[in-house]
């Protein structure tokens, strides 16, 4: 399980990574080239597998979800 975690969080320091470096060649290349495309497009690709992620291992068990329950 501390794995899934460790795992948990460098899927998202990768998100946020992909997001500043989109934003940093958008402000760099004005237009001009395809690159913030494609680190805004990693974004996406690592969201949506983190998000996948997520719901395998709720399904399985490996992580617990908890919280207000109504």
């Amino acid at each position: 399980m501390p794995i899934f975690k460790i795992l948990v969080v460098l899927l998202l320091l990768v998100i946020v990574s992909a997001l500043f470096s989109g934003m940093y060649y958008m402000m760099k290349d004005k237009g001009k080239s395809d690159r913030a495309v494609k680190a805004l497009t990693w974004r996406v690709g690592v969201s949506v597998a983190l998000f996948a992620m997520l719901m395998i291992g709720a399904a399985t068990g490996i992580i617990e979800p908890h919280g207000v329950y109504g």
